[in-house]
């Protein structure tokens, strides 16, 4: 799945509520501390666990997630939240966040920024629980998610803190890895940031799979969606968008070895650039166990223009 851009306008007004909630909090040093961004903005965080839903039949009244109403009674609460792969809530009304306990801290980290996005984002207000005259479309749900999640990436990389320190090194996953822990962050949502925001002169694509050696794949791998996401800058789109996510993870196949988890490989690669040129990029790989995550860095034009066949 290819990740889509907000509006420049959009990501503008966003990125000024951002700012104004680390203003609020002095402008700190990373990595972010969020339970001082609930005190800020008077937030309440519980956990929930789908086997007792005790905690949710006490706060919830009605919710609805992409303009489907998911509680109607209490008691098919948990059902519901199964269905709808549901990992956090934001309950406006309440001011209040809930999160699966069963996730890992790293990840409770980020959904919680992630409905923190919902919370100061002003034209999500009045839509999270779905009234009649806001029912969402699932377009309208997908573009309210790409926004928490753009407020939730700039709020836990502190603006253009992270943008600065990124610029400052050469664009490797080492670097990536390193900016991960000094942030606190995962390395997938530190990669994905990275590719998105910074070095924008320099064309970049970050690749989140599966492991991609064919010993390794899952059973329910499927050769034409091999990639959980698919993260380009910029001036990646703009030189090589015609470029598939099939086309990118066979690239992957072609260095990648079959470790159980560490570094996979790298190499560096020829791709067609949109300009008729052949292209240098080097890849590497690294695998954490769960997920193959590669960069992709532009080098330069080969010297050889591409063959164009009739």
């Amino acid at each position: 799945m290819k990740s889509s851009q907000l509006r420049s306008r959009t990501a503008a007004d966003i990125d000024s509520q951002v700012a104004k909630v680390l203003r609020g909090l002095g402008n700190p040093e990373p990595p972010l501390e969020l339970r001082l961004v609930r005190e800020l903005l008077k937030l309440d965080r519980s956990f929930y666990n789908t086997t007792d839903d005790s905690l949710l039949r006490e706060t919830v009244s009605r919710l609805k997630v992409a303009g489907r109403q998911i509680l109607k009674r209490p008691t098919i609460l948990r059902d519901a939240i199964s269905a709808s792969s549901l990992k956090a809530l934001y309950l406006p009304d309440q001011k209040r966040i809930l999160l699966d306990e069963s996730l890992p801290p790293l990840k409770h980290r980020w959904n919680e920024a992630h409905e923190v996005g919902h919370d100061i984002i002003p034209w999500h207000d009045g839509m999270m629980l779905g009234d009649t005259e806001h029912t969402l479309t699932m377009m309208c749900h997908a573009q309210m998610e790409n926004e928490a999640n753009y407020a939730a990436g700039r709020m836990l990389f502190l603006g253009d803190r992270f943008i600065a320190e990124a610029n400052a090194s050469t664009p490797s996953l080492k670097h990536v890895r390193q900016l991960s822990k000094a942030f606190g962050n995962t390395i997938t949502s530190t990669l994905w940031r990275y590719v998105a925001q910074t070095h924008i002169a320099t064309p970049l694509v970050a690749i989140v799979s599966g492991h991609p050696h064919l010993t390794k794949r899952h059973n329910g791998f499927d050769p034409l969606q091999p990639c959980r996401y698919c993260v380009e800058s910029v001036a990646f789109k703009q030189g090589f968008g015609s470029l598939t996510e099939i086309d990118l993870f066979g690239v992957i196949v072609g260095y990648c070895g079959a470790q159980r988890g560490g570094m996979l490989g790298e190499d560096d690669v020829m791709l067609p650039g949109s300009d008729g040129n052949a292209h240098i990029f080097h890849f590497e790989t690294f695998f954490n166990g769960h997920e193959a995550l590669t960069l992709g860095v532009w080098l330069r034009r080969h010297a050889t223009r591409l063959k164009v066949t009739s």
